[in-house]
């Protein structure tokens, strides 16, 4: 089926960003913009993505969950081994993006990411569900594997010996923390003259300054 996107199109005129909106802090005023997601029911606010590059140059992507922000820095959790992994190990330099449709925002992030201490990704192991901890420790991430029944083999096996007991936290699993060095929020506006303002990081602390749609 043919579908014409090229008549697919919406007017953004719920919000307007000024710079008296935004602050001097961008990372106050992400709170603020998040903390205004979750009281309009958007969905999954703290879905990202993030995007890494490999060995090679090639860009990917992929939504994982913001967890925590943390001194300024933005915390979310995965497997060390998996090919996100294995592209930060490479090369810290990552991007994060949000998109709140609802709101007709988005925030675009640049920065670098480091691990988190093992102490930290096991206060979080230890606070989520027991059948996704499960599902950490059953998981090779990115691993090719023969088909779901051999995952569903697995999980049904780590179920019945771990049955009673604490689920022991994977050491390939644990949490990264985005150190920005770039935040830009974007604003949806009528007929596509949007409101872009971005924040620099410097040596004196942040800059702000608008952009062109």
């Amino acid at each position: 089926m043919n579908h014409d996107m090229t008549e697919m199109r919406k007017s953004y005129e719920k919000y307007t960003l000024s710079e008296e909106d935004a602050g001097l802090d961008p990372i106050l005023f992400f709170q603020k913009w998040f903390s205004q997601a979750k009281e309009e029911k958007a969905e999954e606010p703290n879905a990202m993505v993030l995007s890494t590059v490999s060995q090679e140059g090639q860009p990917s992507s992929r939504v994982v969950l913001l967890k925590e922000i943390a001194q300024g820095e933005f915390v979310f959790y995965t497997n060390y081994d998996s090919r996100k992994g294995k592209e930060m190990a490479h090369n810290p330099k990552v991007a994060l993006t949000f998109f709140w449709h609802h709101q007709e925002r988005q925030i675009r992030i640049e920065g670098t990411v480091k691990k988190v201490s093992k102490e930290t990704s096991l206060l979080y192991f230890d606070k989520r569900p027991r059948v996704s901890q499960l599902g950490a420790l059953a998981s090779h991430q990115s691993r090719v594997v023969p088909d779901r029944l051999y995952l569903e083999t697995i999980l049904a096996k780590l179920e019945k010996d771990l049955d009673g007991r604490p689920v022991p936290m994977p050491e390939a699993w644990g949490g990264y923390s985005v150190n920005p060095s770039l935040i830009e929020f974007w604003q949806g506006r009528r007929g596509r003259l949007h409101d872009r303002l971005e924040f620099l990081k410097t040596n004196e602390g942040w800059k702000r300054q608008r952009l062109s749609p």
